[in-house]
């Protein structure tokens, strides 16, 4: 496990270049706050006791802080309602995910689908690559958490919302490090959370192609930090 782990983050200096050079290219407007928060506020979701066994890794098991981070974009002029955007992504997140730093593979359940209790393995070039299981599938959303080994520990959900003609699609995590050498990674050098905003943030751009639309307003991201004893 620690060799993994260890060969992973070692890895991370890719998605600093990845994210640097796309840096120097991006146009998309991106607003961004960061506050404290609560647990009480901004802690995770329950999970359902059916899908939650000793494979889960709970915010608990984490390091550092913890992140409840929202990633938001307007998309106006689109051809896909909110619950077929999320349908086509149920069917493959890598229809949206940025190719160069992040692809899905999913280990467990019927390929073509998003259903409770599947496993995907998240492969990419930074020190966050896991693998993590669905807990909540919904006509607009879907939920994943963490499993033993990802370099987070927490909750990540995909959703959208119809809201007068627009297509709302976000991201929403809460998550803390999964180890304190992925905590040093991600809130001591930073460039790994920037990295991190990079992909979810891409995701959102390449959504908004999906749904043949436009992004109206950039991208909000909102952080609130949560310290943990």
């Amino acid at each position: 496990m620690i060799p993994r782990r260890l060969d992973t983050s070692l890895r991370w200096p890719v998605g600093v270049a990845a994210t640097t050079w796309a840096y120097t290219w991006r146009t998309t407007p991106l607003h961004r706050r960061e506050r404290d928060g609560s647990w009480e506020a901004d802690g995770p979701p329950p999970l359902p006791p059916a899908l939650e066994d000793e494979r889960i890794q709970a915010p608990a098991e984490g390091a550092g802080p913890l992140l409840h981070r929202r990633y938001h974009g307007r998309i106006r002029d689109g051809r896909l309602t909110a619950a077929g955007l999320i349908e086509h992504l149920g069917e493959d997140p890598n229809r949206v995910a940025p190719g160069t730093m992040a692809h899905f593979e999913k280990t467990k359940g019927e390929p073509g689908r998003m259903a409770l209790g599947d496993e995907w393995v998240v492969r990419m070039p930074g020190p966050w690559d896991g693998p993590v299981r669905v807990v909540d599938v919904a006509p607009t959303s879907f939920r994943f958490a963490t499993l033993e080994g990802h370099l987070e520990a927490g909750q990540i959900e995909w959703h959208a919302a119809d809201d007068d003609g627009d297509v709302v699609f976000g991201v929403e995590s809460w998550a803390r490090s999964g180890d304190r050498l992925s905590n040093v990674m991600h809130n001591w050098l930073r460039m790994a959370k920037e990295v991190q905003l990079h992909m979810w943030t891409t995701v959102i751009e390449e959504a908004t192609e999906l749904v043949g639309g436009r992004l109206v307003r950039g991208i909000d991201i909102d952080t609130r930090r949560v310290e943990v004893d």
